[in-house]
């Protein structure tokens, strides 16, 4: 699915509102399959919870699925954002014979690494374990090596899809992709649920490399016209390129995967003992769901574009306008967006872990300690999703060094201040200090990125900021009293009780909310309405 590439005239309003919502609409397709995924994810994670609990088997599958995702975040997984993007997309309008060959010899070039340490890992499971996670007993470890068997061949998948991936999003189609952690979520979910009780807590690995396959065979259809595995070489003139953007990238990823994620497992652990991991992880999942939805969705939409305005500033006076233009409109979406799902999550943080996790094997306990660590990971959401926007705009002029050297340094100033919040606070100093790092990297990335581009003051940020965050206070107020007294009308434990307490105020207040921004006049808001009313009814005045 392809879209109409936004018009550079960032001054006409007209223009101006059909690229807030060509914008939308892209992000849309994306935020259709980031959402699927997401409510997939919170299944995979309420079965998980349910069928196993929180304890000792659940934190070794943890372990275990972080060998493929981690080494996939280290080799591809920030690749196709910081470079392939944005080369794909220049090469594809300056020649696309120099791209067939690029995507080519990437491909033949990560099968034969991914294959080779999946081979590593399949001879010494039980060593790579404990590299992950040296704090865990010694019988979590070993059925950690045994589920490590069958989730590591997945990383050759992973990293085949991610690279389809950006070659399908540099040509702006976005659909296929975006439905690629779905269907790998959704693998888990059925392969849990048919399997449990014949596999143990192997099913969901089993459910994880199904998965990773499936990703690949989806992008399938949207590859047509292209030649994307035209020789089998390892090498091809524009990797250099790659290589050079990718560079700093790869040295962030190494503190982070290798250090930040080891250390803050090992600290979980060490805080709580079993269980630690899991409401970590319980906590994350629930996060990401808004940030999935808006913040990746908006970063992934404009990404193309803004490449597009870099690669022409040099020729075009106008693009630098434009290129601004854009990322202010990026900026101000996601700000009307994930303001209010922070806070309503916030206020409605105990009843939703409730409703998705507490049944089968876990506790209240678990409740509590969930919430609590979701709640505190919300402090940061909106600085991370403002701050995603803004590292993707470094990766559209091709700057990676920047934004990974501010990474690397954020993530030292997090473990620095989690080890010292560790003992007031337990395991929520991670979350605290996650938080603190994420505004941090927002602040930091907001300044260099003014000197390269210019000021944006003209653009309406602050004001959208304001009226975003008046809305989005008295949605949460309203919100959090519907929440209450529904508790008290019903305060069982059923699924109706439960069900009824999230999302009877989560809709009170998304109408709320949407119909004061609506009276405020933002313009996001504004100009979807308009232009949704002038598709549905053409004739109407």
């Amino acid at each position: 699915m392809s879209a109409e590439p936004l018009a550079i005239d960032p001054n006409d309003s007209l223009t101006e509102a059909r690229d807030t919502v060509t914008i939308a609409r892209n992000a849309a397709i994306v935020s259709l399959g980031k959402g699927i995924s997401l409510v997939l994810g919170l299944a995979r994670e309420s079965v998980k919870s349910a069928f196993f609990g929180a304890g000792a088997v659940v934190d070794a599958f943890n372990i275990a699925q972080l060998v493929p995702r981690n080494l996939f975040d280290l080799l591809v997984g920030g690749l196709v954002n910081s470079a392939l993007v944005p080369i794909f997309s220049e090469l594809r309008h300056e020649n696309q014979q120099r791209l067939w060959g690029l995507v080519s010899a990437l491909l033949s070039l990560i099968v034969v690494v991914t294959s080779a340490i999946v081979l590593i890992t399949q001879l010494l499971p039980t060593q790579v374990a404990f590299l992950l996670s040296v704090s865990a007993p010694a019988e979590t470890l070993s059925q950690a090596g045994h589920l490590l068997r069958i989730t590591s061949s997945a990383l050759v998948f992973l990293s085949i899809a991610a690279v389809l991936s950006g070659l399908l999003y540099s040509f702006e189609r976005f659909f296929f992709p975006a439905f690629i952690s779905a269907i790998y979520n959704a693998a888990m979910v059925g392969a849990t649920i048919l399997w449990h009780d014949q596999l143990g807590i192997a099913s969901m690995a089993v459910g994880l490399l199904i998965g990773s396959i499936l990703q690949v065979l989806l992008l399938l259809p949207g590859l047509r016209g292209m030649r994307i595995w035209s020789s089998l070489k390892l090498y091809h003139p524009e990797m250099r390129r790659v290589l050079i953007l990718y560079t700093p990238i790869v040295i962030g990823l190494v503190i982070d995967v290798l250090v930040a994620r080891l250390v803050s497992y090992n600290l979980a652990t060490y805080t709580t003992g079993e269980g630690g991991i899991s409401w970590m992880e319980y906590a994350t999942t629930l996060r990401q769901f808004p940030q999935g939805l808006v913040a990746t969705a908006i970063s992934f939409a404009v990404l193309p574009t803004l490449s597009m305005f870099a690669a022409a500033e040099s020729s075009d006076a106008s693009s630098r306008d434009a290129f601004k233009a854009t990322l202010a409109r990026g900026i101000r979406l996601t700000l009307v967006l994930i303001i209010p799902a922070t806070i309503g999550l916030f206020v409605l943080a105990v009843p939703t872990v409730q409703l998705l996790f507490e049944w089968g094997a876990s506790t209240p306990y678990d409740t509590q300690v969930t919430a609590t660590a979701l709640q505190l990971y919300l402090l940061g959401l909106p600085f991370a999703a403002v701050d995603l926007l803004l590292v993707f705009t470094f990766y559209s002029r091709q700057d990676t060094l920047t934004p990974a050297l501010i990474g690397v340094y954020t993530i030292v100033f997090y473990l620095a201040l989690a080890i010292i919040l560790i003992e007031p606070f337990g395991l929520y100093s991670l979350m605290i200090a996650d938080s603190v790092k994420l505004l941090l990297h927002m602040l930091i990335s907001a300044v260099l990125l003014l000197r390269q581009i210019g000021s944006m003051q003209e653009h309406g940020i602050m004001r959208t900021t304001l009226l975003t965050c008046t809305a989005a206070a008295v949605m949460g107020g309203v919100a959090y009293g519907i929440s209450w007294s529904v508790t008290q009308i019903l305060p069982g434990t059923g699924l109706l009780d439960e069900g009824l307490r999230v999302f009877l105020p989560a809709l009170v207040g998304a109408g709320l909310y949407f119909g004061l921004m609506n009276a405020l006049k933002v313009e996001e808001v504004n100009w979807f309405w308009t232009l949704l009313r002038q598709r549905l009814f053409p004739d109407a005045p």
